[in-house]
């Protein structure tokens, strides 16, 4: 069985101000008479299942800049992408959204199922599947709104292209951050993996993405679909990173490398595009070890350490 990895710290819903769940609770229609709060992710805020007394229910996710100044701006993206791609069984459906300047909530179906389990062979298998049919559901209802590739779907949104060239820094810059937890195999060759990240950025980038699936933002339903969760990180990035996201719960096994072929976007980049890929988001997540302050946060580093150390991991095995 496979457990989030991402487990922060979060308030509860009885912590949420009295005009936030006054508001939850006439969007409901009925007041709501028990919730039980959620594990998993690094959000401080709220994520909590809700039951009404007229048996309605919903999940709600709310959160302040109090509590965290840059998670009412992942809220507010994820509304945005929510809003844009409509409903879908895929994803949990947005049924309303509040947003005061400071706290944000989004009231979402309540999907009934769990975490899947992917260290089951067949469920991993329904994952690659589900996102693969999420590539092509989402890129059909987006493909007018990209302004061609590197465009933006809206000025909210996060551009990937910006985002490789933030692990190219990582890499430019390794030198100034001896502390941070890189191997030496990388820091020998920072430059030139550098180069590479920045080659691979140039990549089209003009579809949207996920980028964020891994298992605490995953729910299996009680027929075995998957459903994906957390848009706060989406934005216009290349199509083959989605199915890699996907295989990252395997990257420290041999399975990660062969089930590369069996996604055509993977196959068609290559797998040094792959392995640069790797290098630069581990080398930048270990370089945040050492320079991120972060808010109400107080197991995300340990969390950067332990990812950071599975991507390079992987990396090294592919390249050394």
């Amino acid at each position: 069985m496979t457990t989030p990895r991402a487990v922060g710290v979060r308030i509860s819903y009885a912590d949420v101000p009295p005009t936030v769940t006054r508001w939850i609770e006439e969007t409901l229609g009925s007041a709501v008479v028990s919730y039980a709060d959620q594990v998993g992710g690094m959000s401080p805020g709220c994520a909590a299942r809700l039951v009404c007394a007229d048996g309605t229910r919903a999940f709600v996710k709310a959160v302040g800049a109090d509590l965290n100044p840059h998670t009412p701006v992942l809220f507010r993206r994820e509304i945005t992408v929510l809003e844009l791609i409509g409903d879908h069984p895929l994803w949990a459906r947005l049924q309303a959204s509040y947003d005061d300047g400071d706290w944000v909530a989004l009231v979402l179906e309540d999907v009934d199922g769990r975490h899947p389990d992917l260290a089951d062979d067949s469920v991993m298998a329904r994952l690659l599947e589900a996102t693969d049919e999420l590539g092509v559901v989402i890129g059909d209802r987006t493909a007018d709104g990209v302004e061609g590739a590197g465009g933006t779907l809206d000025p909210g949104l996060t551009d990937q292209r910006s985002i490789f060239h933030q692990f190219a820094t990582s890499l430019d810059t390794l030198a100034d951050h001896p502390g941070a937890p890189v191997p030496a195999w990388v820091r020998a060759d920072a430059p030139a993996w550098a180069a590479r990240m920045r080659a691979l950025s140039e990549e089209p980038m003009s579809t949207l993405v996920h980028y964020d699936i891994r298992i605490d933002n995953l729910l299996q339903r009680q027929n075995g679909d998957i459903v994906f969760l957390d848009w706060g990180a989406a934005g216009v990035g290349p199509d083959w990173l989605d199915p890699l996201l996907a295989r990252l719960e395997r990257v420290d096994q041999d399975w990660f490398d062969t089930s590369l072929a069996s996604s055509a976007a993977l196959a068609r980049v290559g797998d040094e595009a792959v392995t640069t890929w790797l290098v630069g988001i581990g080398t930048h997540i270990a370089v945040r070890t050492v320079t991120a302050v972060d808010v109400n946060l107080p197991t995300l580093q340990e969390f950067r350490r332990t990812e950071s150390a599975r991507f390079l991991g992987a990396a090294a095995r592919r390249v050394l």
